[in-house]
């Protein structure tokens, strides 16, 4: 978007009253909880209370769409929701926390029409689009919107804002099939690796950019921690500096997974890949009591920084997968996910399986049949075979 200053000064008022407005709903729930009655407060008692909210702040809650600030507190209970999930299923809960203020940057509108409007100026050369309490706010367009749209949404990332739409659209028409069958396998050293011996290279946005990314938080950590409104200018363009690099090597991860699915999408009509259990990854080794020794433990081989990074690959490895089976579900293909185990370390040629088949990260070779091959290559092979054979017995 193109908002002018007073635009986006209403803009950003009016994220800080959603986020004041999520956070109060927040307290009003820990407080009825820890009360002696134990009382749960859920969403339709506090979509109630909007209409007093309003009437006492109206030159605050009451400039806003109520349809918006519905949306808001249906977005506090599905956190809550989430969290008692959690809590059944004996995951780690990460009860619901309050939000500040630069850390509150979406609202949703969930209708169009009602708060908001999409392409309000239709006449008019340049796309606009109108929120209430805000005005008919310029938009850059990079494409045409395609569907009816649905619901609003507006973005705050940096000094940037953004408008983000859902269209309800057609069923698409499916891709020409191709006959092509393919499995892969993610790894570290290359992104993927198919069972064609094709390779696709890890970016490493990351990396590339460390040096410039080090050096904006260097000058960032000369500041002392201040929150948003005790900061001095230099301490702001200092954090926005910061944010910036890392919109920037996270927009470019997205574009990397956006070309790559697409890519295994046209070239075929099944994708076999294997089956990551994400929460897990990433999680630290148990300890391991050492013998003799009250209170000490042996060497676990586990850090914290590489379970950093075992983070920051399982968020990658979920995002690519997410947009892999969205766009083989318009595209009309076939993605499967197959048990991972053992898959790099079974011959492909004759099936014996064996750790010493993998003597180092990217060799096979077997050492029943002396098969040699890349392990990534073999691990994708064996996915295809799995994923065909699940096909075969679950046909559609």
């Amino acid at each position: 978007m193109g908002p002018t200053v007073r635009q986006a000064q209403a803009l950003s008022e009016m994220l800080r009253d959603h986020c004041s407005l999520y956070n109060g709903a927040l307290q009003e729930r820990r407080d009825a909880y820890r009360h002696v009655s134990k009382t749960t407060v859920r969403y339709g008692m506090q979509s109630a209370q909007l209409k007093g909210i309003r009437a006492f702040a109206p030159e605050r809650q009451g400039r806003w769409s109520f349809s918006s600030q519905r949306a808001t507190l249906r977005r506090l209970d599905k956190a809550m929701q989430a969290f008692f999930r959690r809590v059944k299923s004996g995951e780690a809960p990460g009860y619901p926390r309050f939000r500040g203020v630069t850390w509150f940057d979406k609202v949703d509108f969930p209708k169009d029409g009602d708060g908001c409007r999409w392409d309000s100026a239709p006449h008019d050369p340049v796309t606009r689009v109108r929120f209430q309490g805000v005005g008919q706010v310029r938009v850059n367009r990079h494409r045409a919107v395609a569907g009816r749209v649905k619901t609003v949404s507006v973005k705050r990332e940096g000094r940037k804002w953004f408008v983000v739409l859902s269209a309800e659209q057609d069923q698409p028409e499916p891709l020409p099939a191709t006959g092509s069958v393919v499995g892969i396998d993610l790894g570290i050293a290359n992104f993927l690796a198919d069972s064609n011996g094709g390779f696709v290279s890890n970016p490493r946005h990351g990396r590339r950019a460390a040096q410039k990314l080090q050096a904006a938080q260097r000058a960032l950590s000369r500041f002392p921690r201040r929150k948003a409104k005790g900061r001095t200018a230099s301490h702001q363009r200092a954090v926005e500096k910061v944010a910036q690099f890392h919109g920037k090597v996270r927009r470019r991860r997205l574009d990397h997974a956006h070309k790559t699915a697409l890519g295994l999408v046209r070239a075929h009509d099944f994708i076999a890949h294997e089956a990551f259990r994400i929460r897990s990854m990433g999680k630290a080794p148990a300890p391991k009591p050492g013998p003799g020794r009250p209170g000490a433990f042996l060497s676990n081989g586990g850090c914290r920084q590489g379970r950093a990074q075992h983070v920051d690959r399982r968020c990658r490895l979920g995002v690519f997968l997410t947009i892999l089976h969205a766009r083989a579900e318009s595209a009309g293909r076939e993605v499967i996910a197959v048990d991972p185990r053992n898959t790099s370390r079974t011959c492909p040629a004759c099936g014996h399986m064996a750790k010493e088949n993998r003597p180092t990260q990217e060799k096979f070779h077997c050492v029943a049949c002396g098969h040699n091959a890349h392990a990534d290559t073999v691990g994708a092979t064996n996915v295809l075979r799995a994923g065909l054979v699940r096909r075969n017995a679950n046909p559609a």
